[in-house]
Protein backbone atom coordinates (compact mmCIF):
# COMPACT_ATOMS: atom_id res chain seq x y z
CA UNK A 1 0.00 0.00 0.00
CA UNK A 2 1.44 3.24 -0.81
CA UNK A 3 1.52 6.34 1.60
CA UNK A 4 -0.88 9.20 1.03
CA UNK A 5 -0.68 12.56 2.53
CA UNK A 6 -2.59 12.59 5.89
CA UNK A 7 -5.23 14.83 6.82
CA UNK A 8 -8.00 17.05 4.16
CA UNK A 9 -7.65 16.49 0.90
CA UNK A 10 -5.18 18.91 -0.68
CA UNK A 11 -5.30 21.23 -3.89
CA UNK A 12 -3.53 19.82 -6.62
CA UNK A 13 -0.45 21.77 -8.30
CA UNK A 14 0.33 21.07 -11.74
CA UNK A 15 3.53 20.03 -12.04
CA UNK A 16 6.60 20.17 -14.54
CA UNK A 17 9.56 17.68 -13.86
CA UNK A 18 12.92 17.73 -15.05
CA UNK A 19 14.67 14.46 -14.26
CA UNK A 20 17.23 12.42 -16.57
CA UNK A 21 17.87 10.03 -15.24
CA UNK A 22 14.89 7.37 -16.13
CA UNK A 23 13.97 5.27 -13.21
CA UNK A 24 14.78 8.23 -11.09
CA UNK A 25 12.12 10.40 -13.40
CA UNK A 26 10.05 7.56 -12.90
CA UNK A 27 10.04 7.25 -9.30
CA UNK A 28 9.63 11.15 -8.70
CA UNK A 29 6.76 10.85 -10.93
CA UNK A 30 5.11 8.45 -8.65
CA UNK A 31 5.39 10.50 -5.43
CA UNK A 32 4.69 13.68 -7.18
CA UNK A 33 0.99 12.46 -7.83
CA UNK A 34 0.87 10.61 -4.81
CA UNK A 35 0.82 13.57 -2.81
CA UNK A 36 -1.25 15.94 -4.92
CA UNK A 37 1.15 17.45 -7.86
CA UNK A 38 0.07 16.09 -10.79
CA UNK A 39 3.13 15.80 -13.34
CA UNK A 40 1.97 17.37 -16.80
CA UNK A 41 5.23 16.86 -18.26
CA UNK A 42 8.40 15.05 -17.36
CA UNK A 43 11.60 15.57 -19.34
CA UNK A 44 15.25 15.39 -19.32
CA UNK A 45 17.07 18.61 -19.95
CA UNK A 46 16.78 21.83 -19.44
CA UNK A 47 15.84 23.17 -22.95
CA UNK A 48 12.62 20.53 -22.70
CA UNK A 49 12.56 21.98 -19.34
CA UNK A 50 11.45 25.19 -20.51
CA UNK A 51 9.83 24.26 -23.30
CA UNK A 52 7.31 22.20 -21.00
CA UNK A 53 7.11 25.13 -18.59
CA UNK A 54 5.52 27.35 -21.68
CA UNK A 55 2.76 24.89 -22.73
CA UNK A 56 1.78 23.66 -19.64
CA UNK A 57 1.95 26.83 -17.32
CA UNK A 58 2.27 24.61 -13.89
CA UNK A 59 1.95 25.82 -10.40
CA UNK A 60 5.32 24.19 -9.27
CA UNK A 61 8.67 22.80 -10.92
CA UNK A 62 11.01 20.21 -9.85
CA UNK A 63 14.66 20.14 -11.42
CA UNK A 64 17.70 18.26 -10.95
CA UNK A 65 20.54 20.63 -11.63
CA UNK A 66 22.89 18.42 -13.78
CA UNK A 67 21.16 17.44 -16.65
CA UNK A 68 22.42 16.83 -20.47
CA UNK A 69 24.43 18.25 -22.89
CA UNK A 70 27.42 18.58 -20.50
CA UNK A 71 26.01 17.63 -17.06
CA UNK A 72 26.81 20.81 -15.55
CA UNK A 73 24.37 23.40 -14.18
CA UNK A 74 21.85 22.75 -17.32
CA UNK A 75 18.83 22.54 -15.07
CA UNK A 76 19.71 25.20 -12.42
CA UNK A 77 20.47 27.96 -15.34
CA UNK A 78 16.93 26.64 -16.79
CA UNK A 79 15.20 27.24 -13.60
CA UNK A 80 17.00 30.64 -13.06
CA UNK A 81 15.48 32.22 -16.50
CA UNK A 82 12.12 30.57 -15.89
CA UNK A 83 12.09 32.17 -12.43
CA UNK A 84 13.40 35.67 -14.43
CA UNK A 85 10.16 35.20 -16.49
CA UNK A 86 7.79 34.31 -13.90
CA UNK A 87 8.66 35.17 -10.36
CA UNK A 88 5.93 33.38 -9.23
CA UNK A 89 6.88 30.10 -10.50
CA UNK A 90 7.58 27.66 -7.26
CA UNK A 91 10.49 26.17 -8.00
CA UNK A 92 12.32 23.17 -6.56
CA UNK A 93 16.15 22.27 -7.47
CA UNK A 94 17.61 18.91 -7.01
CA UNK A 95 21.04 17.81 -6.36
CA UNK A 96 23.08 15.00 -5.80
CA UNK A 97 26.24 17.47 -3.80
CA UNK A 98 26.31 20.51 -2.11
CA UNK A 99 27.00 22.84 -4.67
CA UNK A 100 26.92 26.64 -3.31
CA UNK A 101 27.03 28.40 -6.23
CA UNK A 102 24.32 26.85 -7.38
CA UNK A 103 22.31 27.49 -4.60
CA UNK A 104 22.73 31.17 -4.21
CA UNK A 105 21.99 31.39 -7.73
CA UNK A 106 18.79 30.26 -7.16
CA UNK A 107 17.61 31.35 -4.40
CA UNK A 108 18.66 35.02 -5.11
CA UNK A 109 15.91 34.62 -8.11
CA UNK A 110 12.47 36.39 -7.41
CA UNK A 111 13.66 37.69 -4.34
CA UNK A 112 13.85 34.55 -2.77
CA UNK A 113 10.60 33.76 -2.11
CA UNK A 114 8.84 30.16 -3.67
CA UNK A 115 12.18 28.61 -4.01
CA UNK A 116 14.00 25.30 -2.36
CA UNK A 117 16.78 23.65 -3.12
CA UNK A 118 17.16 20.11 -1.57
CA UNK A 119 19.78 17.32 -2.07
CA UNK A 120 18.40 13.96 -3.96
CA UNK A 121 18.61 11.87 -0.34
CA UNK A 122 15.94 13.83 0.92
CA UNK A 123 13.24 12.65 -1.55
CA UNK A 124 13.61 9.23 0.19
CA UNK A 125 11.70 10.33 2.85
CA UNK A 126 8.71 10.86 0.76
CA UNK A 127 6.32 12.59 3.23
CA UNK A 128 8.84 15.36 4.39
CA UNK A 129 9.66 15.93 0.69
CA UNK A 130 5.71 16.61 -0.23
CA UNK A 131 5.56 18.81 3.06
CA UNK A 132 8.62 20.61 1.29
CA UNK A 133 6.86 21.34 -1.81
CA UNK A 134 4.12 22.11 -0.23
CA UNK A 135 5.33 24.58 1.43
CA UNK A 136 7.58 26.16 -1.45
CA UNK A 137 4.19 26.37 -3.36
CA UNK A 138 3.10 28.30 -0.58
CA UNK A 139 5.95 30.61 -0.86
CA UNK A 140 8.69 29.27 1.46
CA UNK A 141 12.36 29.31 1.08
CA UNK A 142 13.56 26.07 1.83
CA UNK A 143 17.72 25.21 2.60
CA UNK A 144 18.06 21.77 2.84
CA UNK A 145 19.69 20.94 6.05
CA UNK A 146 22.84 19.86 5.05
CA UNK A 147 23.73 22.41 3.01
CA UNK A 148 22.90 25.12 5.96
CA UNK A 149 25.53 22.76 8.21
CA UNK A 150 28.26 22.99 5.10
CA UNK A 151 27.72 27.10 4.79
CA UNK A 152 27.74 27.34 8.40
CA UNK A 153 31.32 25.20 8.14
CA UNK A 154 32.62 27.19 5.43
CA UNK A 155 31.09 31.39 6.03
CA UNK A 156 33.66 32.84 8.98
CA UNK A 157 32.19 36.65 7.98
CA UNK A 158 29.47 38.06 9.09
CA UNK A 159 28.72 34.30 10.39
CA UNK A 160 31.55 34.65 12.87
CA UNK A 161 29.76 37.42 14.60
CA UNK A 162 26.49 34.78 15.48
CA UNK A 163 26.58 33.00 18.98
CA UNK A 164 26.09 29.41 18.66
CA UNK A 165 22.38 29.69 19.28
CA UNK A 166 21.86 32.38 16.72
CA UNK A 167 23.57 29.65 13.89
CA UNK A 168 20.82 27.49 15.36
CA UNK A 169 18.00 29.78 14.42
CA UNK A 170 19.35 31.06 11.09
CA UNK A 171 19.78 27.40 10.57
CA UNK A 172 15.78 26.45 11.14
CA UNK A 173 15.15 30.33 9.72
CA UNK A 174 17.16 28.42 6.11
CA UNK A 175 14.70 25.44 6.30
CA UNK A 176 11.73 28.37 6.21
CA UNK A 177 10.28 27.40 9.89
CA UNK A 178 8.73 30.19 11.45
CA UNK A 179 9.35 31.71 14.84
CA UNK A 180 6.78 29.88 16.91
CA UNK A 181 8.47 26.33 15.03
CA UNK A 182 11.46 27.68 15.84
CA UNK A 183 10.46 28.07 19.27
CA UNK A 184 9.23 24.62 19.82
CA UNK A 185 11.99 23.02 18.10
CA UNK A 186 14.64 24.85 20.51
CA UNK A 187 11.78 24.58 23.15
CA UNK A 188 12.66 28.52 24.23
CA UNK A 189 9.87 30.64 24.37
CA UNK A 190 8.70 32.63 21.11
CA UNK A 191 10.23 35.88 22.52
CA UNK A 192 13.55 34.31 23.03
CA UNK A 193 13.51 33.59 19.37
CA UNK A 194 12.12 36.97 18.24
CA UNK A 195 15.50 37.88 20.17
CA UNK A 196 18.01 35.70 18.04
CA UNK A 197 16.05 36.85 14.61
CA UNK A 198 16.39 40.49 15.72
CA UNK A 199 19.98 39.87 16.43
CA UNK A 200 20.85 37.77 13.22
CA UNK A 201 19.74 40.62 11.76
CA UNK A 202 21.02 43.20 12.94
CA UNK A 203 24.76 41.45 13.02
CA UNK A 204 24.39 40.22 9.33
CA UNK A 205 23.53 44.31 8.71
CA UNK A 206 19.57 43.64 7.99
CA UNK A 207 17.83 46.10 10.70
CA UNK A 208 14.71 44.22 11.88
CA UNK A 209 11.40 44.81 10.45
CA UNK A 210 7.78 43.22 10.72
CA UNK A 211 8.69 41.98 6.42
CA UNK A 212 8.85 37.76 6.30
CA UNK A 213 11.58 39.24 2.90
CA UNK A 214 14.26 40.09 5.77
CA UNK A 215 14.43 36.32 6.53
CA UNK A 216 14.86 35.54 3.50
CA UNK A 217 17.61 38.13 2.76
CA UNK A 218 19.38 37.01 6.01
CA UNK A 219 19.64 33.22 4.35
CA UNK A 220 20.96 34.73 1.11
CA UNK A 221 23.50 36.92 2.72
CA UNK A 222 25.05 34.01 3.78
CA UNK A 223 24.63 32.23 0.97
CA UNK A 224 26.19 35.00 -0.88
CA UNK A 225 29.31 35.07 1.94
CA UNK A 226 28.48 38.73 1.91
Amino acid sequence: MHDRPDGPEVTPVPTVLAEDGVLLREGLVGVLERFGFPVVAAVGDGDALIEAVDEHRPGLVVTDIRMPPDFTDEGLRAAVELRRRNADLAVVALSQYVELSYASDLLDSGQGHGVGYLLKQRVGDVREFASVLRRVVEGATFVDPEVVRQLLRRRSDPLERLTPREHEVLALMAEGHSNGAIARRLTVSDAAVGKHVGNILAKLDLPPDEDVHRRVQAVLAYLRGN
